[in-house]
C-alpha cells in the first residue's frame, strides 16, 4: 500500500513545531490521515539516544518523516558551530538508527537542505554535486550534519535486518508561516519583513540591509515543500537525494524591493556592503522532482504577503498598535 493510500499507518512528524513540520501536519490532517505521532521537545528529546529509542519501541511508527532540526542561517550557526553541530548531528543519528532498529517503519524521510553543496558547485546544482567540494564556509557546521543524514539513509537502505526504505530531499530556501521574527539570527524573508515594517512604523527614512544585493537566491514557499515532500513519500525509493527548488531566482535587491512594497515603507534601501553577501548564487537543479510530477504553486509575492499578515498578528505588533491589515 502506498503512503498517500495508508491514511491510518501511524506516521510520525519528527519537528513538528517548525515551519515545515506545521505545515505538513496542516497537510496531512486535510488529507485525513488518523493516526499522526507528535511530540513537543519537553516529551521527546531527539537528542537524548536512550529517549529515542524507547520512542520507537513503544510506539512502531510505520511512516517517519524528519523535520526536525537546529536551524536559523547563516549567521546563527556561525555564532553558535558546536551547538549547530552537535544538536543537528545527534538528531539524524539518534532517529535514523532507532528507526531502523525498531523494524516497523516502512518508509522515512529525511529532510537535508541545499547548504549541502560546495560553493563552486556548477549551476543549476544536479545532485551529484554532493561532496564534490567542502561546504560554504561558515555553513559546514549545519551542512556536515545534513549530509550525515543523507549518506545514513543510503546506508541504512542497504543495511541488514532487511534494509530501511529510507529517502532523502535538499530543499533550498524555504519561507513561509511559522518563521521566527523575535530575533536577527534568522533566515532573510522574515528578518527583512521585520526590518521593514520596524523602519514603518518609525518612519525612518531608510533602512539599512546587509550586502550588495547582487546575490542570487531562489525560495520555495513551505506548502510547495509540503507537496513535494508527500509526493516523494508516496512515489519515490532510491538511495540518490532529490532537489526540490522552485527554480525561480531573484537578486536580494528584488527581494528586499518586493518585501519593502508588500509592507509599504516608503524610505530608501541602503546596502551595508561591509556585510557578507554569502554564495553569490544557489540555484537546485529540481529536474528529478519535476519528473514525478511535481510544480511550485505559490508566486514569491502572493507568499512574502501572506507572511506578513501573520507577522501583524503576533503579539508584539499588536502591542504596537498598528492595524492588522495588509492593503
Amino acid at each position: 500500500m502506498s503512503f498517500l493510500a495508508d491514511k491510518s499507518g501511524k506516521t510520525f512528524v519528527a519537528g513538528h513545531g517548525g515551519m515545515v513540520g506545521t505545515a505538513l501536519h496542516r497537510k496531512l490532517t486535510a488529507l485525513g490521515f488518523t493516526n499522526i505521532v507528535v511530540r513537543t521537545r519537553a516529551e521527546l528529546d531527539l537528542t537524548r539516544q536512550q529517549d529515542v529509542e524507547i520512542f520507537f519501541d513503544s510506539e512502531r511508527p510505520s511512516y517517519v518523516i524528519i523535520c526536525a532540526a537546529k536551524c536559523g542561517g547563516l549567521h546563527a550557526s556561525t555564532a553558535a558551530p558546536a551547538e549547530y553541530l552537535r544538536t543537528n548531528l545527534s538528531i539524524v543519528v539518534n532517529v535514523l538508527a532507532a528507526a531502523h532498529r525498531c523494524g516497523s517503519v516502512r518508509k522515512l524521510l529525511f529532510l537535508a537542505g541545499a547548504t549541502i553543496y560546495p560553493e563552486d558547485a556548477p549551476q543549476p546544482i544536479h545532485e551529484s554535486a554532493i561532496l564534490s567540494g567542502p561546504p560554504v564556509p561558515g555553513s559546514e557546521w549545519y551542512a556536515i550534519a545534513r549530509i550525515i543524514g543523507i549518506k545514513l539513509c543510503q546506508a541504512y537502505r542497504q543495511a541488514g535486518n532487511g534494509g530501511m526504505d529510507a529517502i532523502a530531499a535538499a530543499p533550498n530556501n524555504i519561507y513561509g508561516p511559522r518563521e521566527p521574527f523575535s530575533t536577527e539570527l534568522t533566515h532573510v524573508v522574515p528578518a527583512l519583513i521585520r526590518r521593514f515594517h520596524h523602519a514603518k512604523l518609525t518612519g525612518a527614512p531608510e533602512t539599512v540591509v546587509w550586502g550588495s544585493g547582487t546575490a542570487l537566491r531562489e525560495f520555495t514557499h513551505v506548502d510547495d515543500l509540503v507537496d513535494a515532500m508527500l509526493l516523494l513519500m508516496d512515489k519515490y525509493s532510491d538511495g540518490e537525494h532529490v532537489n526540490i527548488g522552485s527554480g525561480m531566482e531573484v537578486t536580494v535587491q528584488e527581494l528586499a524591493e518586493t518585501v519593502k512594497e508588500v509592507v509599504g515603507y516608503h524610505g530608501r534601501i541602503v546596502w551595508d556592503t561591509s556585510r557578507p553577501d554569502g554564495v553569490p548564487r544557489r540555484l537546485l537543479d529540481s529536474s528529478k522532482m519535476r519528473s514525478l510530477g511535481w510544480e511550485p504553486k505559490v508566486p514569491l509575492r502572493d507568499g512574502i504577503r501572506d507572511l506578513y499578515r501573520l507577522y501583524l498578528s503576533c503579539d508584539d505588533v499588536l502591542k504596537l498598535g498598528l492595524q492588522k491589515v495588509v492593503d
